[in-house]
Order: structure tokens, then C-alpha cells, then sequence
């Protein structure tokens, strides 16, 4: 178990270090770090014997070391004392406003960021325009005593991607900050991205671990291949290669008996809407004859479980902990609005835990050891098949009526609208714990097996 010490800050001029007395390999000690700041310092024991590290405020100044009373890490690399870790998380969307200044997301950062001290280290959420590239430094916002302050601090140990969406993601200033950042500071860089739904079914599929958990799922390219779908399987799904938030997801059903094509979908106004057709091409003439075919991807559909005639699927959050291992860190049911074609909440649907759902404890064990292999068993093929470092996935999962273990989706950025729910508070929590403690273990591999990292 790594220990976190106290950080105290002393009126002294002499760049004078205390270390703590039990810190092992501390004799050599020439330098201090903090982010990306490195300074000669003189080392000495606590006088006290104190297991607590104290800074000269000399010292403090020169690595831009915010007085925050978090208990932090310390790492001993090639004669350098490294304290934090320091973890900037990047996103866009900032406000001239000093309660909310990103807007309606700023709660949710205030949440994520309230962790540090049980996680022993020093978050702030930083955008583009922050960053002075001349002196090392970032305009960071704090959360701190239930408020937001802005403090310089040097450039991070990492960073966490916090990215809102593609677009964002996509402009020419953020992807060459991200070049930068790793290129020319070696800073590890977690979240990259969010996944395409196509292309994480094709990774998935090179790996026979994740097969069996795969529905048949293809780019939109024929009628024909639809037309074989539907025979087989009664009902697929067209959804957005890039989609979220369960938009433009339509379900299309075949009744062999009488020869119908329905489709089932969420109208512009936001209605649940069933219609009517005698051939699937003129179903597909008049519901999408204004989008791009070639950007969609056609799915099998599943005879999922059912809650009162109305469809379940799982919300399954992993993330890797403080010792890069994939953990499971939450797992909701979410039960269809009527009539929708979606489980998503802004379509009518509920959230519920387990123990509501299944009121067999047998029953919802076996559902939660399913979910729980299916989930550790796709990050781990996940990680290995895509690029960047990740560090948190949020599944969809389904089940069918035979008890099997279903993909429909995975999010590289999951939302967070199931920790609404009164009793998911503690996976809510544990998931930004987590999000934080694994920022801990890439600072600690840059730091000490850089070659691990930035192969």
C-alpha cells in the first residue's frame, strides 16, 4: 500500500526539504518535483521525527506548490524527491462565472475533484486557453472549502481526458496540445478519444474472449443484408456509428405472418412513434431519407429480459485502480419508457439497482456475475485492441431470455445520469475514485518505468 504524507510549508530562505522519518531510500535525496517543476533543494530528516513533509517557503514558490492540506504521494526516482501527484483535468466549455465556470458541468467537476484527499492528490480542470506554454504554467481551478480558485500551477504529472464531445475533441489547438504535451513532456495522457461503435465491434472481434458477447453487427451497406438480418432474427437496430444519448436509434421489425416491416423510433418532438410498412424499402425511403446510410450501423436485435413487458438493459462502469487493474465500479438496470426503443433516461427510461430489480437474491448473484466477467473480460480486450492509455469504459449490456451476455455499446466517456439514483451514491463515489487513483499509478510509472508508458 503506497502511504500519503502531509505537505506543511515553513518561513525559511535555505530551499530546505524535512522528510518524513520513515520514508525509505531517502538519504540521496538531491531534488525535489512537483508536476513538471524540479528543484535542488537541501534534505534532511524531520527534526521531530514527524512522518510529514515540510517545504521551505522558498521552495514552495519556486515549484508553484498550492497550500491545500491534502495529504499527498512522494515517489524517490534518480536522487528526486517527486510530491503529488499533480493531475490536470482537461475540458472546454468555460464561463466568465466564478460559481459555475464550466457551466452546468461544473458540479460534476466539483464532485470528481472533492475526492483528492482520500486519494492523495492534487486535481484542478484546466482548458486550452489556460495554459502559458512560455513559463511551464496552467491557470488551474480548484475546488476547494466548497468553492472554485484559481491557482498557477506547473504543467501535470497526467492528464485526464475530460474532453466533452467529438467536436471538441477534433480541433486543430487540442490535438496539437495533446501531441505536445506527450511528445515534448513526456505527460501520460488517459481517456483519449471516444470510441466509434463500428470500429470497437471490429476490435473486439479479433479476440475470441470477447465473441461470444458480440451481437452480428455491420456497417450499413445493403438492403439485402438487412433483408437476411431480419429473417433471422426477427428485429435489428440502426443507430449512429457516432451516436450517444441513445439519439437516432431506430428498431425495425419483421412479421413474417403477414409480411410487415415496423419501425420503431423517437420522432424530432420527442415522441415514441410505431409505424407501418408493407416493404422495407419504403420504410427506409421515408424514415431515412434525409441521413446518410453510410453512417449508421445495422445490429441484430436481442429478445432482451423484460420488466412489466418493457425492455432491461445494464449500465456497467470499469475502471483501472490505483495498480492499473480493471475493476468493476458500478452496475445499474435501466427499464425502457413505453413504447421507446431505447432504455436512456431522456427517452422515458428508469434507473434501478439490482436489488430492485431482482427480488431473487439468487437470481440477481447470477446476473451480477455475468455482467461482472463480461464487463472485466471486454475492458482487458478492449485496452489491448485500442490506442491510447484507458482508464474507465461504461458498457450498455443486455441479457437475453436464455440468461446470455450481450454488447450493444461501449463509451470511452459514460455518462454519469445513473448516479442519480439514491442507491448508487457509492458507486457514484467510487467511481471518481477511481478515475483519480489510476491518474496516481501512471504518474508513478512515468515517473519510475517511463519506458512502459511512451514505448
Amino acid at each position: 500500500m503506497r502511504k500519503k504524507y502531509p505537505v506543511e510549508f515553513i518561513h525559511h530562505s535555505k530551499q530546505l526539504v524535512f522528510i518524513p522519518a520513515d520514508l525509505p531510500n531517502s538519504k540521496d535525496i538531491r531534488r525535489v518535483a512537483f508536476g513538471n517543476k524540479l528543484l535542488p533543494v537541501t534534505v534532511a530528516p524531520h527534526p521531530k521525527g514527524r512522518n510529514v513533509i515540510v517545504l521551505s517557503n522558498d521552495v514552495q514558490k519556486e515549484l508553484s506548490m498550492p497550500d491545500l492540506s491534502v495529504p499527498l504521494h512522494v515517489f524517490i526516482d534518480q536522487q528526486t524527491l517527486f510530491i503529488g501527484p499533480l493531475i490536470g483535468i482537461l475540458t472546454s466549455g468555460f464561463t466568465s462565472y466564478p460559481l459555475r465556470p464550466i457551466g452546468e458541468r461544473s458540479m460534476v467537476f466539483a464532485k470528481l475533484l472533492s475526492v483528492n484527499k482520500s486519494v492523495g492528490a492534487l486535481p484542478f480542470v484546466f482548458g486550452e486557453e489556460h495554459i502559458d506554454w512560455d513559463q511551464g504554467l496552467i491557470d488551474g481551478y480548484f475546488f476547494v472549502d466548497g468553492g472554485w480558485k484559481i491557482l498557477k500551477v506547473p504543467f501535470p504529472n497526467v492528464i485526464y481526458d475530460r474532453l466533452p464531445n467529438r467536436r471538441t475533441e477534433r480541433k486543430s489547438e487540442l490535438r496539437s496540445l495533446k501531441a505536445r504535451m506527450q511528445t515534448d513532456y513526456l505527460i501520460p495522457w488517459y481517456n483519449p478519444g471516444f470510441f466509434s461503435k463500428l470500429d470497437v465491434f471490429e476490435r473486439l472481434q479479433q479476440d475470441e474472449r470477447a465473441v461470444e458477447y458480440l451481437p452480428e453487427t455491420h456497417q450499413f451497406s445493403s438492403f439485402s443484408v438487412m433483408e437476411r438480418m431480419l429473417s433471422n432474427y426477427g428485429n435489428v437496430y440502426v443507430k449512429p456509428a457516432n451516436g450517444s444519448l441513445g439519439l437516432g436509434i431506430h428498431q425495425i421489425l419483421f412479421d413474417k405472418q403477414n409480411g410487415y416491416y415496423y419501425c420503431r423510433y423517437r420522432d424530432q418532438e420527442g415522441i415514441n412513434k410505431l409505424t407501418k410498412f408493407d416493404s422495407l424499402e419504403k420504410l427506409m425511403k421515408k424514415i431515412f431519407h434525409n441521413r446518410n446510410l453510410s453512417q449508421m450501423i445495422v445490429q441484430q436485435g436481442i429478445h432482451l429480459l423484460r420488466s412489466d413487458k418493457r425492455l432491461i438493459d445494464f449500465r456497467v462502469h470499469t475502471n483501472k485502480d490505483e495498480y492499473g487493474q480493471w475493476q468493476l465500479a458500478a452496475i445499474a438496470a435501466k427499464i425502457a419508457g413505453n413504447g421507446s426503443v431505447t432504455t436512456h433516461v431522456n427517452n422515458g427510461g428508469t434507473v434501478k439497482s439490482l436489488d430492485e430489480l431482482f427480488e431473487d437474491q439468487e437470481e440477481r448473484e447470477t446476473c451480477e456475475k455475468k455482467l461482472t466477467k463480461a464487463a472485466l473480460t471486454l475492458s482487458s480486450v478492449l485496452e489491448k485492441n485500442m490506442e491510447g492509455i484507458i482508464g474507465e469504459i461504461g458498457f450498455d449490456l443486455g441479457i437475453d431470455k436464455s440468461g446470455k451476455v450481450w454488447l450493444f455499446e461501449a463509451n470511452s466517456k459514460p455518462g454519469r445520469s445513473i448516479f442519480k439514483h439514491p442507491k448508487l451514491k457509492n458507486f457514484d463515489l467510487l467511481t471518481r475514485k477511481l478515475s483519480l487513483s489510476f491518474g496516481v499509478f501512471l504518474a508513478e510509472k512515468a515517473i519510475t518505468a517511463p519506458e512502459e508508458l511512451f514505448q
